[in-house]
């Protein structure tokens, strides 16, 4: 265990952080999900500008890789394109 205060706060606020990045990733992918099972084209184009922020969102706080985040937005965007 820690023995410095400092140490003792940086694992609280530690904890903290995780949870928020747990809940985070967690509602954007199944933001995503949602949206990969949407056969309604005019739902999927109001969703995806949302999911795209998130996955932004996500990649600015370095929650997931921005490489990853960028994937994701392109795979998306050619699926919502495809239901068009």
């Amino acid at each position: 265990m820690a023995n410095h205060k400092s140490a003792i706060k940086r694992i609280r606020a530690n904890a903290t952080k995780r949870l928020r990045n747990r809940y985070q990733a967690k509602t954007t992918r199944n933001a995503i999900k949602k949206l990969r099972h949407t056969t309604s084209a005019e739902e999927a184009k109001t969703l995806l500008p949302r999911v795209i922020s998130m996955l932004d969102r996500l990649a600015k706080k370095n929650v997931i890789h921005k490489k990853k985040a960028s994937n994701n937005k392109s795979k998306l965007t050619k699926f919502v394109n495809s239901l068009a």
